[in-house]
């Protein structure tokens, strides 16, 4: 369980006044500053305590919502062979482009994973036989190795990320298209409950061999690298990819109810069919006992991409605005001024709080002014702001105000912080 509260004086992280230099995306300036993440190299970056606890309660969202519809969680290895790639031609970098390849001692050649469906399937060989045995759905969150040629927008396209890939293995294109319909639904719970909802659009792009359309998940930005055609109204979108006129009457719009918007993809699920398992020879005697390809699918989402979008589309001047689902804390206790009252009234707050279970970060740093203080509390961007003065204990309590709102915050009666907040 990770640590519901702490006191700031204790955090080992430092904020920034300034913007770091060699940055342009929002999120990369915003989340170094207030310390959540630090930059390694171009396009790695190492995730700190306050970072560290978003990320997971994003990833806990996601997991949750994919044990909801059946996904089992496993983790496969980074270090990846060589001659299962060859089967499905994906390790020769004319067709795949952005492989991290190293050898050992021997000299046997291996890469770094930049994703799973080959291992996956090899995976299923030795669980899968029959038609009983269908259909499963595996997931994990796993690290994964993208050379790219220029990383940038941040932790939203990095060389080294946390991916959740889930790959479903079904008896046909019936069972397989009732699983993908599941699947689509909780990518839709899922960017609701980080808080993107109303900005994230189930996207139409290109299909592939196996399907007419794949479907990504785009959250509108102006950081955003794609261009999507939206409907309001519908709640879809049309990646610019496969926009024309067959598409539109395939869908049942028309140009005038679509906008043009930029966008970033935070998420994606594709129908693979049977391209994998029969290269792997994944098969399944079926209820004649005449032998099947697996059909299947694959489902992915990067944590930090969502995370690094959730900074792109909410924040304002002042730092980071977090929804509560994935914010490091619920509530910013901040105590002004050195009086005995203050310090007193203010670490019987945080003792409260933390008795009750609320998640509270305690700015209790001793010679710092309000101004820099407050600066502190915007920039890190919690939900609420508490705040304990000799000017609130003479009104009668403590300022409480949410972050999202502009303007001052009410005084509320110190036995009354924690039932609002909760």
């Amino acid at each position: 369980m990770m640590h519901l509260y702490m006191r700031q004086s204790q955090l080992f992280t430092k904020t920034k006044r300034e913007d770091p230099k060699d940055e342009v995306s929002k999120n990369a300036k915003l989340l170094l500053r207030a310390g959540f993440v630090h930059k390694e190299m171009a396009g790695v970056y190492s995730y700190l305590p306050l970072g560290l606890k978003t990320l997971r309660k994003i990833e806990q969202i996601i997991r949750e919502e994919m044990n909801a519809i059946g996904g089992q969680e496993i983790t496969l290895t980074a270090l990846q062979e060589k001659e299962l790639w060859d089967k499905t031609n994906r390790w020769d970098d004319a067709v795949v482009d952005n492989w991290f390849k190293t050898k050992l001692k021997n000299d046997t050649e291996l890469g770094l994973g930049f994703t799973h469906e080959e291992p996956m399937t090899r995976l299923m060989k030795e669980h899968v036989s029959s038609y009983r045995d269908l259909p499963k759905s595996l997931y994990q969150f796993q690290t994964k190795f993208r050379n790219e040629t220029r990383a940038k927008s941040g932790i939203m396209r990095t060389r080294e990320f946390i991916m959740k890939d889930l790959y479903s293995f079904c008896r046909d294109q019936a069972e397989h298209d009732a699983f993908y319909e599941k699947a689509k639904q909780a990518y839709v719970n899922i960017f609701n409950r980080v808080g993107l909802g109303d900005l994230t659009y189930l996207t139409f792009a290109s299909g592939g061999v196996f399907s007419k359309y794949s479907h990504e998940f785009q959250t509108l930005t102006e950081a955003g690298e794609d261009i999507i055609y939206v409907s309001a109204e519908k709640k879809i979108a049309i990646n610019k990819e496969v926009y024309n006129d067959e598409v539109l009457a395939n869908l049942g719009v028309s140009k005038d109810e679509l906008t043009e918007r930029k966008a970033v993809e935070v998420g994606n699920i594709f129908t693979l069919g049977t391209r994998f398992s029969d290269a792997l020879e994944l098969t399944y005697a079926d209820e004649s006992d005449a032998q099947q390809s697996v059909f299947m699918g694959s489902y992915g989402i990067g944590p930090a991409r969502v995370m690094g979008t959730i900074v792109e589309a909410l924040s304002d001047e002042k730092g980071i605005i977090w929804p509560e689902s994935v914010a490091p804390f619920r509530v910013h206790l901040l105590a002004l001024g050195e009086s005995e009252q203050v310090k007193k009234e203010s670490e019987q707050l945080y003792s409260d709080l933390v008795l009750a279970g609320v998640e509270v970060i305690f700015d209790d740093r001793a010679g710092l002014s309000a101004g820099e203080k407050f600066a502190d509390a915007d920039l890190l961007g919690m939900p609420y702001r508490v705040v304990v003065s000799e000017r609130s204990l003479e009104a009668g309590g403590a300022e409480m105000k949410k972050r999202a709102d502009s303007g001052k915050g009410e005084i509320i009666a110190l036995a009354s912080v924690i039932d609002l907040i909760k």
